[in-house]
């Protein structure tokens, strides 16, 4: 009852600490029973008898049982947990681990943390940061912010557009709103445009800097507006890129603040990571629960 009374009173603070996610995943069998409500919860009849869905528990296995037909459900298949002798326990605290911080957690840290391997930490951190870069925001829309940037090690010689041995990387961002962002091969025209178009909404307010490869917006039914920041100009009424910038700030103090580098192949995963924790900012669910809500979808 004490527990009960305890979440109730931390969820009216916006809270999620440690103490309520000991309270509400004790063990390994509280975290399957997540995962299977998440799965199959609004389930009503059993996908094989169609009787009423009744299913209990097959003891010592991830596995449940229509109490009618005997047939089974295995709710960790096609999910980020099929397969690994992990214990879900520890899943869910890394999950946990990787929500409560502002910049997340290196493998290193969940290594220590949970006691495994560094291969098994790290591969759990990669599986925790493909199910952050699943896409459940809609297509931006209304002003939007469009740049570019690089990431990658410090290295002498030219910087910026076109630096050696840096990752170039395209972010769209909503004012007020949900941010896209993808790791690309080049800036060319030829790969910015149909990103956009992708991910944005036609007829959209976008705002970018004056680099040439933005110049064909127009052309593609989007309204553009240009800051100028060779000329040293960078608001004009409301016409900036303050909030795309903010974003690749904080992205970049998080991988070398936390992970120090990251390679250009697993980049994109690192990008997602980011990007879900900004998507939440307003969210009134708490970021892990929002993860966990994650887990319902299968593996592509």
């Amino acid at each position: 009852m004490y527990c009960l009374a305890y979440i109730i009173s931390m969820r009216k603070q916006g809270k999620f600490t440690i103490d309520e996610f000991r309270a509400m995943y004790p063990n390994d069998d509280a975290c399957l029973d997540k995962v299977f409500s998440l799965r199959y919860g609004r389930f009503k009849k059993c996908p094989k008898c169609r009787k009423p869905f009744r299913f209990h528990r097959v003891q010592c296995r991830r596995c449940y049982e229509c109490q009618w037909c005997a047939y089974q459900l295995y709710p960790t298949k096609n999910t980020v947990f099929e397969k690994t002798t992990t214990p879900l326990h520890n899943w869910f605290y890394a999950i946990y681990l990787m929500t409560a911080t502002r910049s997340g957690v290196s493998a290193k840290e969940i290594q220590r943390q949970l006691g495994v391997t560094y291969k098994c930490a790290w591969r759990i951190a990669h599986q925790i940061r493909q199910l952050m870069g699943r896409k459940n925001t809609p297509k931006l829309s209304g002003k939007i912010e469009i740049d570019d940037t690089y990431v990658g090690g410090k290295r002498h010689g030219k910087r910026g557009r076109g630096a050696e041995g840096k990752t170039p990387v395209l972010g769209m961002v909503e004012r007020k709103g949900f941010i896209r962002s993808q790791v690309i091969p080049d800036v060319t025209k030829k790969t910015i445009i149909p990103i956009i178009q992708e991910n944005v909404l036609v007829g959209a307010l976008i705002n970018t800097d004056e680099f040439k490869s933005y110049k064909a917006l127009r052309k593609s039914g989007y309204l553009h507006r240009i800051i100028n920041h060779g000329l040293q100009e960078f608001v004009k009424g409301d016409c900036h890129t303050q909030s795309i910038e903010g974003f690749w700030s904080w992205l970049k103090r998080g991988i070398s603040g936390t992970h120090v580098w990251v390679s250009a192949k697993h980049l994109q995963k690192y990008v997602n990571e980011f990007a879900f924790r900004y998507n939440q900012r307003f969210s009134r669910k708490n970021m892990f629960i929002s993860l966990l809500g994650c887990i319902s979808r299968p593996v592509q």
